[in-house]
């Protein structure tokens, strides 16, 4: 946060800098900060000058300040909402994935929706990744889970570099980081996975879920008001 010494230092450098407009004359310097930015109007008797700083968002791992990116919807040139046969693909091109073709993939028992299951741990041990799984919902990829090699890789470096690209976690608690856009989820979970989640369709599916749901507990009303 930009509190103490910070908003002491916001003041100092716009006085220093409005000093040939103010000259000897500061009246007054009004200071505000939200949650995004420091804003502050200096005052003299003749002039006044407001300024607003931008904050940046700051890395929880190591408390630097760093900009925040976008949430990412993609795992190397994996991306959400391809098809079955563009992933294949993508996955056939990237030997970290251990992809061995179409014995990798299936059907979910009972969902009707397809299933790409990789084990880099057998078929590319020189891989950081482990096992990884990619999800289709009417034929586009909306989920993908990347388990990461635990032997290579730890789970503090994740996330300091997650931090470091994307921000602040939206939320944070001791199973997992999470970060959220208006579009996609992705989920640093322990002990090392990242899941990447298109929340529209996920919305979509937790919609229907919900009706079908609602429909049968009418239905049993229903059968138990006829006896």
């Amino acid at each position: 946060m930009f509190m103490g010494k910070s908003i002491f230092l916001f003041i100092a450098l716009i006085s220093f800098s409005c000093f040939s407009v103010f000259s000897q004359n500061l009246v007054s310097a009004d200071v505000t900060e939200t949650d995004d930015a420091v804003t502050g109007t200096i005052s003299s008797d003749n002039a006044s000058v407001s300024v607003s700083i931008k904050k940046p968002s700051r890395n929880p791992a190591n408390g630097k300040e760093t900009q925040a990116a976008s949430v990412p919807d993609s795992f190397g040139n994996v991306k959400l909402g391809m098809s079955v046969d563009d992933v294949k693909e993508m996955l056939k091109k990237d030997s970290q994935f251990g992809y061995r073709g179409d014995r990798d993939v299936s059907l979910m028992a009972g969902e009707n929706r397809t299933l790409i299951e990789t084990d880099s741990s057998r078929y590319a041990p020189y891989s950081y990744l482990d096992r990884c799984w990619f999800q289709f919902y009417e034929d586009k990829l909306y989920i993908m889970t990347i388990n990461m090699n635990q032997e290579k890789l730890d789970h503090y470096s994740v996330f300091s570099q997650l931090c470091e690209k994307y921000g602040t976690p939206t939320s944070l608690n001791p199973d997992k980081s999470e970060w959220v856009s208006d579009t996609v989820i992705v989920d640093l979970e322990r002990p090392l996975s990242i899941k990447y989640t298109d929340r529209v369709v996920m919305e979509k599916i937790q919609d229907a879920s919900h009706v079908e749901k609602t429909s049968k507990e009418k239905n049993r009303e229903q059968f138990l008001e006829g006896l």
